[in-house]
């Protein structure tokens, strides 16, 4: 008895891409690359303005040791210090308050968000990012010092920039934590992990990094703010180290107070600070995105 044996279909060979396809690639190609060269154009333009401009003061080492204070605001001399002080204190506390915010209302939309609530803080998270940073500042001047009567402060301005900051950090989070695998929360709850607990121990050690990479575009962004310093705190050529009292200055603070009170052509007292200060806040924004870099990475899960 003999058996037939079927030959194996065989698997059709690659079709030849046509012309149109190929012209469609190219194009598609070259639209790329030009959007691509539009969008870093401007940014190295930028970048090379600020450093051209501003390196002639930020060698000195008296430009990070002391302040305005001590110089007439016409006076070759002086540095930056108390701003420094200032943004730093100001970032710091605005962190502080609007990363567990953001971080918490992020994991409630993602693990347990479901219904009337989630759609309403959705929408809220989505008003509070389109809301420009002089209105922000207006809502804290009505109510901190209007209403409750408290001085005008570095802490007041915090607070307006927390408003800038929670609906940044709630988006950025709330990405990392849907590109999480949810095989990993089922592997987890197989094994009997409460909730809870997958989300701390699973869920947010994979999404860290990108976390905190969404905190730093966010802290960032707050950092160069100039309306609610000018609307909630006054600028201070000496250094203050409360934010809780008195006048406190910030970097962008310092450019605005030089625009007014000085000269602004090339080569003057007023042209050299605000340019100085500009490298200077952009000097401190890559240094905490360089931090920022490394510990994602030593927070990043291991591969065993």
């Amino acid at each position: 008895m003999s058996t037939t044996l079927e030959r194996p279909a065989t698997t059709p060979a690659f079709q030849q891409v046509s012309l149109t396809r190929k012209a469609k690639n190219g194009v598609a190609t070259v639209l790329v690359w030009l959007a691509f060269l539009i969008a870093v154009v401007p940014l190295v333009w930028v970048l090379y303005t600020v450093i051209v401009n501003g390196i002639k003061r930020i060698p000195f080492s008296n430009w990070w040791t002391e302040d305005f204070g001590s110089v007439l605001s016409d006076e070759v001399g002086g540095g930056v210090l108390h701003a420094i002080v200032g943004t730093l204190e100001q970032g710091l506390i605005c962190a502080i308050i609007a990363v567990p915010i953001g971080l918490l209302v992020s994991i409630y939309l993602v693990e347990y968000g479901r219904g009337k609530l989630a759609k309403a803080t959705t929408f809220m998270v989505d008003i509070l990012s389109g809301v420009p940073s002089i209105v922000a500042a207006l809502f804290i001047y009505a109510l901190w010092i209007t209403t409750l009567g408290l001085p005008r402060s570095g802490f007041a301005v915090s607070l307006a920039l927390v408003l800038l900051m929670i609906p940044v950090v709630v988006r950025s989070s709330e990405e990392m934590l849907r590109i999480v695998p949810d095989d990993l929360r089922e592997a987890s709850y197989a094994l009997g992990v409460p909730k809870w607990k997958t989300i701390m121990k699973i869920v947010l050690p994979t999404a860290m990094s990108g976390i905190i990479g969404g905190i730093m575009m966010a802290l960032a962004r707050v950092m160069g703010e100039t309306a609610p310093l000018l609307v909630l705190v006054g600028y201070s050529a000496y250094v203050n180290w409360n934010p809780f009292d008195g006048e406190q200055a910030a970097l962008p603070l310092v450019m605005n107070n030089e625009r007014v009170t000085n000269s602004l052509d090339p080569g003057s007292v007023g042209f050299d600070r605000i340019w100085g200060a500009a490298l200077t806040l952009v000097i401190i924004i890559a240094i905490l995105n360089l931090l920022a870099t490394l510990l994602s990475r030593l927070l990043a899960p291991k591969k065993k």
